[in-house]
Parts: structure tokens; sequence; C-alpha cells
């Protein structure tokens, strides 16, 4: 389908259209402590909430990781403050997305090398710099009826989210371009 079929698609049937799920913002220091400190510090101050921190999965000798000691920080990001987070972090990338970092579902995800090209953050050299990725996941109305807990269901393959409907929907919402 070409852009103009779906975007036509969505006014006459209003519960196709995507919307914006959750965004979850992440940032993995490889170690803990003072440097995971410090990388909450400045999850809080982007999106102004409380950052939760995340265990490794195994040990790494090399690394000097080990098993269940806290390594990263990440925060979820529902609703309008998603929607702003976005409109913040995006000039950062250029407003451009790849067309791979689309998945089969439609969830795009892109990644930040320095979080003080954000506008409005400055450089606090206590603190330092952090780069961070960004997961944004994209559903339809009724994309419920597969999560709740009594009365589960499958969702039809035509309700189904694709990667192009997702892409025409970042260019209207978000006005970024997919390239």
């Amino acid at each position: 389908m070409s852009e103009d079929e779906i975007r036509k698609t969505w006014e006459k049937q209003p519960a196709l259209k995507p919307k914006v799920e959750k965004v979850v913002v992440n940032i993995c220091v490889g170690k803990s402590g003072e440097p995971l400190e410090k990388a909450m510090k400045v999850l809080k101050e982007l999106t102004g909430q409380t950052p939760c921190q995340r265990k490794a999965r195994k040990s790494i000798r090399d690394f000097g990781i080990r098993k269940g000691e806290p390594i990263a920080c990440l925060v979820t990001l529902r609703k309008q403050s998603a929607m702003d987070f976005l409109k913040k972090v995006l000039p950062v990338v250029d407003n451009k997305l790849s067309k791979e970092s689309f998945d089969q579902f439609g969830n795009f995800s892109f990644g930040l090398k320095e979080h003080i090209e954000i506008p409005g953050v400055k450089y606090d050299p206590e603190i330092g710099i952090f780069g961070m990725d960004t997961c944004v996941s994209l559903i339809r109305p009724g994309y419920r009826v597969k999560n709740r807990r009594r009365a589960k269901a499958r969702i039809g393959s035509k309700h189904i989210l694709t990667p192009a409907e997702a892409m025409v929907f970042v260019k209207d919402a978000l006005g970024a371009e997919v390239v």
C-alpha cells in the first residue's frame, strides 16, 4: 500500500490508526557504583521520572561484570510524556530514521551518542557524557486484547501493524523522515 492509501484507510477506519504505546530510554554503563548513579541522574533530568536499575544476566570476566550486578538504568514513558520526549530527542538525529530501525511489528529504535546534544541540556563536567538507546513501541487500538489477564485473544492478521504503516505514522505524527 502507498502512503496515501494508508492515510485514506485511517480516515475511513480510525481504529486502524496507530499510536505510541510507550518509549523506553535505556543507558547501559557496564558497571555499578558512581557511573550508574550519574547515568540515573541524567535520565531523571531528561525525563522527570525516577529510573530503575537493570542487573547483569550473566558474569563476563573480561569486562569485570558479575551476575546480578546493576549495570544499566531505564525509564518507560507513556502517553503525552512519551510524545514530548520524542519531539525533543528526534532533532538530535536530524529527524531522520533508518528503515532498518523498524521491526516487523512497526516498533522502532534509535540511539544517541551524547546526551548533551539534546536541546536544553548543558554539559556538566561532574556528570560527564552518556549515550542512550530509545525504543518506541507502536500499537493500534484494540491491542489490549492480546495482553489482558482475563479473556485473552489473538489479534487478527489484518489488524497487526506493518512497518510501512509505522513509517507513515512517524512521518505524520512526529515529523521525522524515514531514509
